[in-house]
């Protein structure tokens, strides 16, 4: 019997949110398709280097409504969700703790695009209890 996939949890970077949409929207496809409901994630760093985010939680949170609104998940049900730390972790965390069936994330940062598999998917991938489905933009 196939597994059956109820939750899918899709980090995204903000700051490369337009690179980022590929993901995003294969998240989107993916639960449409399955019946599953959908995490959207974003990891905030511990300390911020901008001075004016005075709340990180916040913020993010604000910035994840924005791309949601303007990017919205007809017939999804999306659950935002800001994590502050490591991201390569968190999103391994965030996905043991929900036990997420299946994570759904870009390959590599678009400043490093000469990997193959940036540092941060490969950790997921190797680390997750999960299935991983890898995005290249």
């Amino acid at each position: 019997m196939p597994r059956q996939t109820r939750l899918i949890l899709c980090p995204i970077n903000l700051r490369h949110a337009k690179v980022e949409y590929n993901a995003y929207s294969e998240a989107v496809d993916m639960a449409r398709r399955r019946g599953a409901r959908l995490i959207l994630a974003t990891v905030a760093p511990e300390i911020e280097r901008n001075m004016n985010i005075y709340n990180s939680d916040t913020y993010w949170g604000e910035q994840l409504q924005i791309f949601l609104k303007a990017h919205p998940a007809d017939g999804v049900e999306v659950e935002p969700i800001v994590r502050k730390g490591a991201v390569h972790r968190q999103i391994v965390k965030l996905a043991d703790e929900r036990n997420v069936d299946l994570i759904v994330m870009e390959a590599a940062n678009p400043k490093v695009q000469d990997y193959l598999l940036g540092t941060t998917a490969s950790h997921v991938v190797t680390h997750a209890e999960c299935s991983v489905y890898v995005v290249r933009s």
